[in-house]
C-alpha cells in the first residue's frame, strides 16, 4: 500500500496513471450528469411541498457535498505535505483549491436561488448558509496566499497549515442545522440513513452526485497534470514525452 502511494506520488508516475484514468472519469461523470439532470428537471415528480422549486436540489445538494469533499480532499493533501512533503501533494492541494472554490460559489448562487421563494429572501445569516460563506473564504484565502508568497516552499506550508486549520469548519457545516435552530432544512440526502424522498427523486439524485465527483476528479487530474509539466518542464521526462507527442502530430498531419 505504502509503495503504491508513494509511487503515486511521484510526479512521472502519477502522469502515467492520470493517463488512462481520465478517459474513464470524463466518460462517466458525462454519462451520470446528463442522466441525473434530465431525470431530476423533466421526470422527477415535484416535491408535495415546494413544486418544481425544489428540483434545483438536483444541481445545489451536489455542489454542497462536493464542496466539503474538496475541502477534506485540500486538507488532506495539505497534511501528506506536511508530514511526507511529498511534492505532488502540495501541487494536489494548489489546484484542488479553485475548483472547490468554484463548487461553494455554486452551492451558494443556487441555494439563494432556492431560498428566495421559500423564505422570501435571496439571503439570511443562517448557520449552514454562514458556514458555507466561510468555507468560500477558506478557499480564497487560499489561492490568495499562494498567489502572494513567491517562494514555493513557503507558500506550501503556509497554505496547507491554512487548509488543516480550516477543517474544524466543515463539522459546523454538517451538524449545523442540528446544533442551531436554523432555516435551512435539514440534510436531503444521506448514504448512511434511509431516503426521506421517493426513489423517483433520490435515485437522480445520487446520479448527481456520482457524476459532480467524477467530474471534480476530472477536472482535478487536469490540472494537476498541467502543474506537472510547467514544474518538471526541465526533466528529462517531460523533454522525452513532449518530443514523443511532437513526432505523434507531425505523423497525423504528414497523413
Amino acid at each position: 500500500m505504502w509503495n503504491w502511494l508513494h509511487k503515486l506520488g511521484s510526479p512521472k508516475s502519477f502522469f502515467a496513471i492520470s493517463e488512462r484514468l481520465l478517459p474513464w472519469f470524463g466518460t462517466l461523470a458525462l454519462l451520470f450528469l446528463s442522466v441525473g439532470i434530465v431525470w431530476g428537471l423533466l421526470f422527477a415528480p415535484p416535491d408535495y411541498q415546494q413544486g418544481d422549486t425544489a428540483r434545483i436540489m438536483f444541481v445545489h445538494v451536489p455542489a454542497s457535498i462536493l464542496a466539503q469533499s474538496s475541502y477534506m480532499m485540500m486538507a488532506s493533501a495539505g497534511v501528506v505535505f506536511l508530514v511526507w512533503r511529498i511534492k505532488l501533494a502540495e501541487i494536489a492541494l494548489q489546484c484542488a483549491a479553485p475548483i472547490g472554490a468554484s463548487l461553494t460559489f455554486l452551492a451558494l448562487v443556487t441555494g439563494s436561488i432556492w431560498g428566495k421563494p421559500m423564505w422570501g429572501t435571496w439571503w439570511v445569516w443562517d448557520a449552514r448558509l454562514t458556514s458555507t460563506l466561510v468555507l468560500f473564504f477558506l478557499f480564497m484565502g487560499i489561492i490568495a496566499l499562494r498567489s502572494a508568497m513567491e517562494n514555493r516552499a513557503s507558500a506550501g506550508r503556509a497554505t496547507s497549515l491554512l487548509a488543516v486549520v480550516g477543517l474544524v469548519n466543515l463539522p459546523i457545516i454538517k451538524f449545523s442545522v442540528d446544533w442551531w435552530n436554523t432555516l435551512h432544512q435539514s440534510s436531503s440526502f444521506s448514504l448512511t440513513q434511509k431516503p426521506a424522498m421517493p426513489i423517483e427523486m433520490w435515485f437522480p439524485l445520487l446520479l448527481m452526485v456520482i457524476g459532480f465527483y467524477f467530474f471534480f476528479f476530472s477536472v482535478w487530474m487536469m490540472r494537476i497534470r498541467t502543474e506537472v509539466l510547467i514544474r518538471e518542464r526541465r526533466a528529462d521526462w517531460v523533454k522525452r514525452l513532449v518530443l514523443t507527442m511532437k513526432n505523434k502530430r507531425d505523423m497525423k498531419h504528414a497523413v
